[in-house]
């Protein structure tokens, strides 16, 4: 499976702000340092949106000048951040569904994360979402053009792909039962039939029945990624936003949370035989 530019980028982003840090300069000084070095057009504003990761198609021009002020002299770690910077700037494949995905920030982090850990309140997991349902859940949101809904169900069955490989993530889900009887009946066998036999070692899916109660995630649905090679992030969708939490506080806080999400749910034989119970005639 391709590498996910998104990850190269965010990755980018984080060693370049590290270098900074490690010279102990500020990003005024940077800025001013490359205004009398001559190397083109910068400003605070330009190396916060690199830092921060809000770049597309980041410059080997503008990653070189970065190294030649954090005094990075060894020709392989010089060469190892432009390979680091093209990687970056390829296309992933989610960007044919640009209409629908937008800048597909979810999907390129979901492309090349180790372990997906996921508690949904109110909806079946996307990577979980048969095609029926995911027809569905389109039309309920009020999606009325058929050619749009077809689109944007396409891009949906386009990001199961990872499940299909022995290189994808783990994924640990835990649905609220909520979101089960939420279920459309003329789909429903058929989605709870896929939560059943889609599972294996490395993808597990428990109920969260009503009878946990209140619990910590109630405040509502969210996702945390884990890398290989890069930090941690939690993932948030609201009606207007998507949201990355990566401060190391946020995200071990959201890992608590998941915990207790985790304890109190179903077992996952008791949540199988609890799915197995939905469709019983």
């Amino acid at each position: 499976m391709a590498k996910s530019p998104t990850l190269r980028r965010r990755r980018l982003s984080r060693r370049l702000r590290e270098l900074r840090e490690a010279k102990g300069y500020t990003s005024t000084f940077v800025t001013a340092e490359a205004k009398r070095r001559g190397k083109g057009k910068w400003s605070r504003g330009k190396l916060t949106r690199i830092e921060n990761n809000e770049w597309l198609r980041p410059s080997p021009g503008d990653v070189e000048d970065l190294l030649d002020i954090y005094d990075v002299t060894d020709p392989e770690e010089r060469a190892a951040y432009i390979t680091l910077t093209k990687q970056a700037r390829q296309s992933g494949w989610w960007v044919g569904y640009a209409d629908v995905l937008g800048k597909g920030a979810y999907v390129g982090l979901e492309l090349e994360a180790s372990l997906i850990r996921t508690y949904e309140a109110l909806v079946i997991p996307g990577l979980l979402q048969t095609e029926g349902y995911a027809k569905a859940i389109t039309r309920g949101h009020g999606v009325t053009d058929e050619a749009d809904v077809e689109r944007r169900v396409e891009a949906r069955m386009a990001r199961k792909q990872i499940l299909a490989t022995s290189t994808g993530p783990r994924i640990w889900a835990i649905i609220d039962e909520a979101a089960l009887r939420k279920i459309p009946a003329e789909v429903r066998e058929e989605q709870v039939r896929y939560l059943l036999d889609v599972q294996r070692p490395d993808l597990r899916v428990q109920v969260l029945p009503d009878s946990a109660g209140l619990h910590p995630a109630t405040a509502g649905s969210f996702s945390i990624l884990d890398f290989q090679d890069d930090p941690p992030l939690v993932y948030r969708e609201d009606i207007m936003a998507q949201l990355f939490y990566e401060d190391p506080l946020e995200v071990e806080h959201c890992v608590v949370v998941y915990d207790h999400v985790h304890a109190a749910a179903l077992s996952v034989p008791n949540s199988r035989a609890f799915l197995e119970n939905l469709i019983s005639p």
